[in-house]
């Protein structure tokens, strides 16, 4: 009898009775319960992350920069709603805290009273960071602890990034101002080089007025020292004067009664003596007119220098466009000319206001030495003209005594003028020597002015200066310079897609498992009749096969229709898990026709195996070094690496493969089989009395 028919009687079995179609329906629904339910049980999981209870405590109260009112917290906490992530519970802290700890709240999230303060504190001297306050408890649940981590980051990574573009709106807003100073302060050196170019040629002005003051001082002040020289003659002379005709009038008067004989005894003397006041009158006199012609050139002089001196102090001082720093040594040099030309002026007045007494002074000594004259041409008369000589003696006294009151007067007069005039030269030489060095720093201080216009002309140009637009734009940029561009190739859309690929193949061994349970793994008949080896392997293999290719169609079509799973090949992944069913249903065969019902157990364990190094969840080489080893071994590992090929995408290579491999091991595994069928047509004591029975 041929395989097929042997594997169609096999199958005919479970149509004979209720219970036997009832265990053929249960053996087609198996992988459907196991595979189906748990692929939907957690299909999308993240999708409904809003029911998961979380508490939130928003503590935040605020707070103030710039002017602006700042509620960091209450922002975050409206965005946290309108995202839906997790079933958002706002609470206080007391009872977000007992809520985490007995269950009611998977986890909670506070924002702190210092929250806002915090964040706004980036903008002042003392920036400080703010803190999300999050708490989780693994004894509720662990994944739920894992998925917050990753919310919550993103959470933190919003604040942040909003945070930092107000910090940094505020930068480029300064980068605005500086520039805007800087150009404003490159106009202003602009006019401070105008205005120091104007100093420079005042200072130039100041220096060549205060050259002639100090030429005009200089000859003020050797014309007065010449003065003094001759007024202090003329004093001298006067005194010398009165002092002799005061003797002379003394002894004419006390010895007028024996003036005659004296007379007599000294005509030469007394005509020596009179020739010597009328030289002392005529020198006197030629002095007094160089003291009048003198004296209001001195006063002219000194009011010019003056004058010059007020011009330019007025001109650079009383309204400057620039503070000027020669003001100060203007002003000492305009009150010492002023000075001078008071000292000069009361020299003139006194002459002036003593013009008739020197004219009459003048006069005086015109008459005394007419008189002295006539006296010593008449000194061998004199004892003739006595009487009339006492007389004009007297009176030549008297005029020789104001004299020289007038002319000690008038030498202390020229004294002081002469010293305020050698004050006056010495501050005008230095002054003059002030402005020249005035006038090359200010000469310098042009270049400096004209390079520090220059310079901040082009460090305004160096100076960003940002509209609003490209601040915005800057500022998206700088608050967040890194971006993930990720670019998900044949991206899974959900959790349960992401897993097909492992719960599949694990539904169709435990459907193979199942169903070897109910279908012997060697046929009977076959084995009586002793049929070969290869045909037995073949007629305990089939029916399963034909099982498994229900039970795939079967899973398949729920998963698809009901479930929504969607496959980039579906055709190709119904086709693969055809030979997927049947490799699973010759391992499962072999292990149960070599081992009897050790096989069952040896089953189980092998199952066990292939999903710890299968890398269906995480990658296998996240797992020991002892499942990093079996995973190239077992066929488990190659259908999950092709089925996700196949369900979500991407190349094919590891399906070909996947092929090679289950072909390779189908064979092998029908070929065990068959020697096992081939040692089980022999009796031994161990078939007879086996020592477990299952």
């Amino acid at each position: 009898m041929r395989s097929p028919r042997l594997a169609a009687l096999e199958l005919r079995r479970f149509g004979r009775g209720k219970l036997p179609r009832a265990a053929l329906v249960a053996l087609l629904v198996l992988p459907l319960l196991y595979g189906a339910l748990y692929l939907w049980s957690f299909w999308d999981p993240y999708g409904r992350l809003d029911k998961i209870p979380v508490a939130l405590v928003n503590d935040d109260r605020g707070a103030t920069a710039d002017g602006k009112k700042i509620t960091a917290g209450d922002d975050i906490t409206k965005g946290l709603h309108d995202s839906k992530t997790f079933d958002w519970q706002e609470v206080s802290a007391a009872e977000a805290r007992r809520g985490v700890e007995d269950g009611s709240y998977y986890l909670s999230l506070t924002l702190p009273a210092d929250f806002s303060e915090r964040i706004a504190s980036s903008s002042g001297n003392s920036p400080e960071t703010g803190a999300l306050q999050v708490r989780t408890n693994d004894a509720n649940n662990y994944i739920v602890g894992q998925i917050s981590r990753t919310v919550f980051s993103e959470v933190r990574q919003a604040a942040s990034t909003k945070t930092s573009r107000s910090f940094l709106d505020k930068i480029f807003v300064s980068f605005s101002d500086i520039h805007g100073k800087t150009v404003k302060a490159a106009e202003g050196a602009d006019r401070l080089k105008g205005g120091i170019g104007k100093a420079e040629k005042g200072s130039k002005d100041l220096a060549d007025g205060l050259r002639k003051a100090k030429t005009g001082s200089g000859k003020l002040s050797t014309g007065l020292t010449k003065l003094h020289t001759g007024a202090g003659d003329v004093a001298d002379g006067a005194k010398q004067v009165a002092a002799g005709t005061q003797k002379l009038a003394d002894r004419v008067n006390g010895t007028a009664d024996k003036v005659g004989p004296f007379l007599k005894g000294n005509e030469k003397t007394i005509g020596d003596t009179a020739q010597l006041v009328a030289d002392s009158s005529r020198v006197t006199r030629k002095h007094l007119d160089t003291l009048v012609k003198t004296a209001p050139t001195a006063a002219k002089g000194a009011r010019a220098a003056s004058g010059t001196l007020n011009d330019v102090y007025a001109r650079r001082c009383d309204d400057p466009v620039l503070p000027d720093a020669a003001c100060s040594d203007l002003k000492k040099a305009k009150d010492a000319a002023a000075d001078v030309t008071t000292i000069a002026d009361d020299v003139n007045t006194v002459i002036a206001n003593q013009d008739g007494d020197l004219d009459k002074l003048d006069k005086n000594l015109a008459t005394l030495q007419k008189q002295s004259q006539a006296l010593a041409n008449r000194a061998p008369h004199l004892s003739e003209d006595l009487t009339d000589a006492v007389k004009k003696i007297n009176k030549l006294n008297d005029g020789a005594a104001e004299v020289a009151a007038g002319a000690k007067k008038l030498h202390k007069g020229i004294g002081t003028a002469k010293t305020g005039a050698v004050g006056l030269d010495k501050g005008v030489g230095k002054l003059k020597t002030g402005a020249d060095d005035l006038n090359g720093g200010i000469y310098k201080l042009v270049g400096g002015s004209g390079k520090l216009a220059g310079g901040l002309h082009d460090g305004a140009k160096k100076i960003p200066d940002y509209d609003e637009q490209d601040r915005d734009r800057r500022t998206e940029v700088m608050a967040d310079p890194v971006r993930l561009a990720s670019q998900d190739l044949h991206k899974a859309p959900n959790y349960g897609t992401g897993f097909a690929p492992y719960f599949i193949p694990l539904s169709l061994w435990v459907g193979a498992m199942v169903a070897y349970m109910l279908i012997a793994p060697m046929n009977r008949r076959a084995l009586a009749a002793g049929a070969p080896a290869w045909r037995i392997a073949l007629a305990g293999w089939l029916p399963v096969v034909a099982i498994g290719v229900l039970q795939t169609v079967a899973l398949m079509s729920v998963l698809h229709w009901a479930v929504g799973l969607e496959m980039a090949r579906a055709a190709g992944t119904v086709g693969f898990l055809f030979l997927v069913t049947a490799c699973f249903a010759a391992i499962v065969q072999w292990l149960n026709a070599r081992f009897g019902a050790a096989g069952r157990i040896l089953v189980l364990a092998l199952l066990m195996l292939q999903l710890t190094s299968a890398g269906g969840t995480y990658p296998v080489q996240t797992s020991p070094g002892f499942f990093n080893a079996l995973h190239p071994f077992l066929p488990m590992s190659y259908v999950v690496e092709a089925l996700r090929r196949l369900i979500t995408g991407g190349g094919l290579e590891p399906v070909w493969h996947g092929c090679v491999v289950l072909t390779a091991f189908t064979a092998g595994a029908l070929a065990l089989t068959a020697v096992a069928a081939r040692r089980r047509q022999v009796w031994t004591l161990d078939r007879l009395h086996p020592e477990l029975s299952l």
